[in-house]
């Protein structure tokens, strides 16, 4: 099975918007290498911002940026973005409901090498938690491309959650994603696992094991964490 990794497909898709929407700036904090972000300086270095390692500053003029009509991809690692910067994203940003959006790699504890320091296992908790902040998670590097187009689209603030690790391509080109719907992908009636991001292909992988024990698991891919497609987990639960 072909994997690639969530931030790499974020970095190419940077440059495919780029390439229609002459509004896209993007600003990273030192680590374009790391988020990919570099594919987009490469090909649009007068609307890629590097402010060093400073990301609550990052955060800050992404928003002074957005109310000149622009739309910031805002971008470091996920700790950092959550935690360095969460005072700018919660009063610059979501206050006041600018168009930001916030897409930091390296997130959850799948780090590799990177270790324990830049390990984020609060930041869905900390985002979840701003009144008005729409908060994603792609399952693969088709979903996080659909996914980006649509966050461009989107007007408001938007952080999405992405990954450092290859994992496996689930979908294929005609996949849609939409902000706000969690999608069955596969039916079952014994047990329901509801999973987002790479722990999509494993809640796979799961249902796969309990098919062989004779137990029908819906899995059901939550890429959209806030706001929760609660018809679609009511459903799941009855």
């Amino acid at each position: 099975m072909e994997k690639k990794s969530t931030r790499v497909a974020y970095g190419e898709t940077l440059v495919k918007l780029g390439k229609i929407n002459k509004d896209v700036v993007v600003l990273e904090a030192d680590l374009s290498k790391s988020t990919m972000t570099a594919y987009f300086k490469k090909e649009f270095p007068e609307r890629h911002i590097n402010v060093g390692i400073a990301e609550a500053d990052m955060v800050a003029t992404a928003a002074g940026i957005a109310t000149t009509g622009k739309i910031p991809f805002v971008s470091t690692f996920a700790h950092f973005a959550a935690g360095r910067a969460f005072d700018q994203i919660r009063n610059s940003v979501a206050y006041p409901q600018l168009n930001v959006k916030i897409c930091p790699t390296h997130a959850g504890v799948s780090l590799g090498e990177d270790g324990g320091s830049h390990q984020s296992v609060e930041d869905v908790a900390l985002m979840r938690a701003i009144p008005g902040m729409v908060v994603l998670s792609p399952a693969d590097a088709i979903e996080t491309e659909k996914m980006i187009f649509a966050v461009a689209d989107y007007k408001g603030p938007v952080y999405v959650r992405l990954g450092r690790l290859n994992i496996p391509v689930l979908f294929d080109e005609n996949y849609k994603f939409e902000i706000g719907k969690a999608i069955t992908l596969t039916q079952g009636d014994d047990v329901a696992i509801l999973a987002t991001g790479l722990m999509v292909s494993e809640a796979l992988e799961a249902a796969k094991l309990l098919e062989e024990k004779g137990i029908k698991a819906r899995v059901i891919n939550v890429s959209t964490i806030k706001p929760l497609d609660t018809e679609t987990v009511l459903k799941a639960a009855k």
